[in-house]
Protein backbone atom coordinates (compact mmCIF):
# COMPACT_ATOMS: atom_id res chain seq x y z
CA UNK A 1 0.00 0.00 0.00
CA UNK A 2 1.16 3.51 -0.83
CA UNK A 3 0.24 6.75 0.91
CA UNK A 4 -0.70 10.16 -0.47
CA UNK A 5 -0.70 13.22 1.78
CA UNK A 6 -1.82 16.81 1.29
CA UNK A 7 -0.47 19.72 3.33
CA UNK A 8 -1.82 23.24 3.35
CA UNK A 9 0.31 25.08 0.78
CA UNK A 10 -1.53 27.36 -1.69
CA UNK A 11 -3.68 25.40 -4.13
CA UNK A 12 -2.29 27.46 -7.02
CA UNK A 13 0.88 25.38 -6.62
CA UNK A 14 -0.85 22.00 -6.73
CA UNK A 15 -0.48 19.75 -9.77
CA UNK A 16 -3.38 20.42 -12.11
CA UNK A 17 -4.36 16.75 -12.01
CA UNK A 18 -4.16 16.41 -8.22
CA UNK A 19 -7.82 15.48 -7.85
CA UNK A 20 -7.51 12.71 -10.44
CA UNK A 21 -4.31 11.38 -8.89
CA UNK A 22 -5.98 11.12 -5.50
CA UNK A 23 -9.12 9.50 -6.93
CA UNK A 24 -6.99 6.89 -8.68
CA UNK A 25 -5.01 6.28 -5.50
CA UNK A 26 -8.17 5.83 -3.46
CA UNK A 27 -9.58 3.33 -5.96
CA UNK A 28 -6.33 1.38 -5.63
CA UNK A 29 -6.80 1.12 -1.88
CA UNK A 30 -4.01 3.54 -0.99
CA UNK A 31 -3.90 5.61 2.18
CA UNK A 32 -5.04 9.26 2.02
CA UNK A 33 -3.63 11.58 4.70
CA UNK A 34 -4.61 15.16 5.43
CA UNK A 35 -1.86 17.15 7.14
CA UNK A 36 -3.29 19.97 9.26
CA UNK A 37 -5.31 22.24 6.92
CA UNK A 38 -4.68 19.75 4.15
CA UNK A 39 -7.34 17.58 5.79
CA UNK A 40 -9.95 20.29 5.28
CA UNK A 41 -8.83 20.85 1.69
CA UNK A 42 -9.19 17.14 0.97
CA UNK A 43 -12.67 17.20 2.46
CA UNK A 44 -13.60 20.19 0.29
CA UNK A 45 -12.36 18.22 -2.74
CA UNK A 46 -14.77 15.43 -1.84
CA UNK A 47 -12.05 12.97 -0.85
CA UNK A 48 -12.52 10.25 1.74
CA UNK A 49 -9.71 10.81 4.24
CA UNK A 50 -8.15 7.90 6.09
CA UNK A 51 -5.96 9.87 8.50
CA UNK A 52 -5.85 13.51 9.64
CA UNK A 53 -2.61 14.53 11.32
CA UNK A 54 -1.54 17.79 12.94
CA UNK A 55 -1.99 20.38 15.63
CA UNK A 56 -4.77 21.88 13.46
CA UNK A 57 -3.81 25.43 14.40
CA UNK A 58 -4.69 26.51 10.85
CA UNK A 59 -8.33 25.40 11.19
CA UNK A 60 -11.26 27.31 12.64
CA UNK A 61 -13.28 25.47 15.29
CA UNK A 62 -16.13 24.69 12.89
CA UNK A 63 -13.64 23.41 10.31
CA UNK A 64 -12.03 21.09 12.85
CA UNK A 65 -15.46 19.78 13.85
CA UNK A 66 -16.10 18.93 10.20
CA UNK A 67 -12.90 16.88 10.10
CA UNK A 68 -13.75 15.16 13.39
CA UNK A 69 -17.15 14.18 12.02
CA UNK A 70 -15.73 12.66 8.84
CA UNK A 71 -12.33 11.13 9.66
CA UNK A 72 -12.00 8.05 11.82
CA UNK A 73 -8.26 8.22 12.53
CA UNK A 74 -7.30 11.67 13.79
CA UNK A 75 -3.83 12.23 15.23
CA UNK A 76 -3.78 15.33 17.42
CA UNK A 77 -0.57 17.07 18.40
CA UNK A 78 0.28 20.29 20.18
CA UNK A 79 1.81 23.31 18.40
CA UNK A 80 4.85 23.23 20.71
CA UNK A 81 6.54 20.02 19.57
CA UNK A 82 9.84 18.74 18.22
CA UNK A 83 8.43 17.33 14.97
CA UNK A 84 6.56 19.18 12.25
CA UNK A 85 3.07 18.10 11.20
CA UNK A 86 4.55 16.69 8.00
CA UNK A 87 7.09 14.65 9.95
CA UNK A 88 4.32 13.33 12.17
CA UNK A 89 2.45 12.25 9.03
CA UNK A 90 5.55 10.47 7.72
CA UNK A 91 5.94 8.61 10.99
CA UNK A 92 2.26 7.64 10.89
CA UNK A 93 2.43 6.43 7.28
CA UNK A 94 5.57 4.30 7.55
CA UNK A 95 5.52 3.18 11.18
CA UNK A 96 1.80 2.74 11.87
CA UNK A 97 0.46 1.88 8.41
CA UNK A 98 3.62 0.28 6.96
CA UNK A 99 3.21 1.93 3.56
CA UNK A 100 5.75 1.28 0.83
CA UNK A 101 5.88 4.83 -0.57
CA UNK A 102 4.64 8.30 0.35
CA UNK A 103 3.80 11.13 -2.05
CA UNK A 104 3.43 14.57 -0.47
CA UNK A 105 1.50 17.41 -2.07
CA UNK A 106 1.32 20.95 -0.73
CA UNK A 107 4.70 20.61 0.98
CA UNK A 108 6.79 22.97 -1.17
CA UNK A 109 4.88 26.26 -1.47
CA UNK A 110 3.82 29.08 0.78
CA UNK A 111 6.18 29.74 3.68
CA UNK A 112 9.82 29.10 2.82
CA UNK A 113 10.67 27.93 6.34
CA UNK A 114 8.05 25.20 5.98
CA UNK A 115 9.46 24.19 2.60
CA UNK A 116 13.02 24.01 3.93
CA UNK A 117 11.84 21.89 6.86
CA UNK A 118 10.27 19.48 4.39
CA UNK A 119 13.37 19.49 2.17
CA UNK A 120 15.81 18.75 4.98
CA UNK A 121 13.66 16.41 7.08
CA UNK A 122 15.22 13.32 5.47
CA UNK A 123 18.52 14.25 7.11
CA UNK A 124 17.10 13.37 10.53
CA UNK A 125 18.08 9.81 11.48
CA UNK A 126 14.47 8.89 12.24
CA UNK A 127 13.36 9.76 8.71
CA UNK A 128 16.49 9.07 6.68
CA UNK A 129 15.58 5.38 6.57
CA UNK A 130 12.52 6.38 4.50
CA UNK A 131 14.31 8.96 2.32
CA UNK A 132 14.13 6.98 -0.92
CA UNK A 133 10.44 6.23 -0.37
CA UNK A 134 9.33 9.87 -0.16
CA UNK A 135 8.43 12.21 -3.03
CA UNK A 136 7.34 15.86 -2.92
CA UNK A 137 5.26 17.05 -5.87
CA UNK A 138 3.88 20.44 -6.87
CA UNK A 139 2.80 22.06 -10.13
CA UNK A 140 6.34 22.33 -11.48
CA UNK A 141 8.52 19.92 -9.54
CA UNK A 142 9.04 16.38 -8.36
CA UNK A 143 11.59 16.00 -5.56
CA UNK A 144 13.08 12.67 -4.56
CA UNK A 145 15.86 11.81 -2.13
CA UNK A 146 18.78 9.39 -2.34
CA UNK A 147 21.28 8.01 0.12
CA UNK A 148 24.79 7.12 -0.98
CA UNK A 149 25.17 4.38 -3.56
CA UNK A 150 24.50 3.84 -7.27
CA UNK A 151 21.14 4.96 -8.66
CA UNK A 152 19.44 5.02 -12.05
CA UNK A 153 17.15 8.05 -12.27
CA UNK A 154 14.21 7.55 -14.62
CA UNK A 155 12.77 10.49 -16.53
CA UNK A 156 9.26 11.52 -15.59
CA UNK A 157 7.37 12.12 -18.81
CA UNK A 158 6.06 15.63 -18.12
CA UNK A 159 9.33 17.17 -16.90
CA UNK A 160 12.09 18.64 -19.09
CA UNK A 161 14.83 19.53 -16.60
CA UNK A 162 16.47 18.04 -13.56
CA UNK A 163 18.75 19.27 -10.81
CA UNK A 164 21.00 17.32 -8.47
CA UNK A 165 21.24 18.91 -5.03
CA UNK A 166 23.62 17.58 -2.37
CA UNK A 167 21.92 18.34 0.94
CA UNK A 168 25.00 17.38 2.94
CA UNK A 169 28.70 16.86 2.40
CA UNK A 170 29.19 14.42 -0.48
CA UNK A 171 32.08 12.32 -1.74
CA UNK A 172 32.79 11.35 -5.36
CA UNK A 173 29.44 12.52 -6.70
CA UNK A 174 28.97 11.49 -10.32
CA UNK A 175 26.29 12.29 -12.90
CA UNK A 176 26.61 10.09 -15.98
CA UNK A 177 24.62 9.84 -19.21
CA UNK A 178 23.09 13.32 -18.98
CA UNK A 179 23.47 16.51 -21.03
CA UNK A 180 25.93 17.78 -18.43
CA UNK A 181 27.96 15.13 -16.65
CA UNK A 182 29.85 15.49 -13.38
CA UNK A 183 32.85 13.49 -12.22
CA UNK A 184 33.99 12.84 -8.66
CA UNK A 185 32.68 16.02 -7.06
CA UNK A 186 33.52 16.47 -3.39
CA UNK A 187 31.85 19.17 -1.33
CA UNK A 188 30.96 20.02 2.24
CA UNK A 189 28.07 22.46 1.73
CA UNK A 190 24.65 22.14 0.06
CA UNK A 191 24.78 23.14 -3.61
CA UNK A 192 22.45 22.89 -6.60
CA UNK A 193 23.60 21.49 -9.94
CA UNK A 194 20.55 22.80 -11.76
CA UNK A 195 19.08 23.02 -15.28
CA UNK A 196 20.48 19.70 -16.44
CA UNK A 197 18.62 17.63 -19.02
CA UNK A 198 18.21 14.04 -20.10
CA UNK A 199 19.84 13.11 -23.39
CA UNK A 200 17.59 12.95 -26.43
CA UNK A 201 15.80 9.58 -26.56
CA UNK A 202 17.52 8.52 -23.33
CA UNK A 203 15.10 8.47 -20.43
CA UNK A 204 17.51 7.96 -17.57
CA UNK A 205 20.86 8.98 -16.13
CA UNK A 206 23.24 7.51 -13.59
CA UNK A 207 23.82 9.03 -10.17
CA UNK A 208 26.39 7.74 -7.70
CA UNK A 209 28.16 9.01 -4.60
CA UNK A 210 29.98 7.48 -1.65
CA UNK A 211 28.80 9.75 1.16
CA UNK A 212 25.86 12.01 1.92
CA UNK A 213 22.24 12.62 0.97
CA UNK A 214 21.20 14.05 -2.39
CA UNK A 215 17.91 15.39 -3.71
CA UNK A 216 16.98 15.08 -7.37
CA UNK A 217 14.44 17.59 -8.65
CA UNK A 218 12.74 17.01 -11.99
CA UNK A 219 11.08 20.23 -13.12
CA UNK A 220 9.24 22.05 -15.88
CA UNK A 221 8.50 25.65 -16.75
CA UNK A 222 5.06 27.16 -16.30
CA UNK A 223 4.33 30.17 -18.50
CA UNK A 224 8.03 30.67 -19.17
CA UNK A 225 7.49 33.57 -21.57
CA UNK A 226 5.05 35.51 -19.42
CA UNK A 227 4.54 39.26 -19.76
CA UNK A 228 3.17 41.89 -17.44
CA UNK A 229 0.66 42.93 -20.12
Amino acid sequence: MKAWALSGAPKQLWPKDLNQQLLTAKKSGDLIIGVDRGALLLKEMGMKIDVAEGDFDSLQKNELRLIEQNVRDIRYSIPEKDLTDTEMAIRCAFIDYHVSYLTLFGATGGRLDHFLSNLFMVLKPEFNQFAEKIELIDQQNSIRFYNCGHHVIKKLSTYKYFGVIPLTAVKNLKIAGAKYNLNDFNGVNPISFSSNEFLLNVNQFGLSFEKGVVAVIQSRDVNRFQNIK
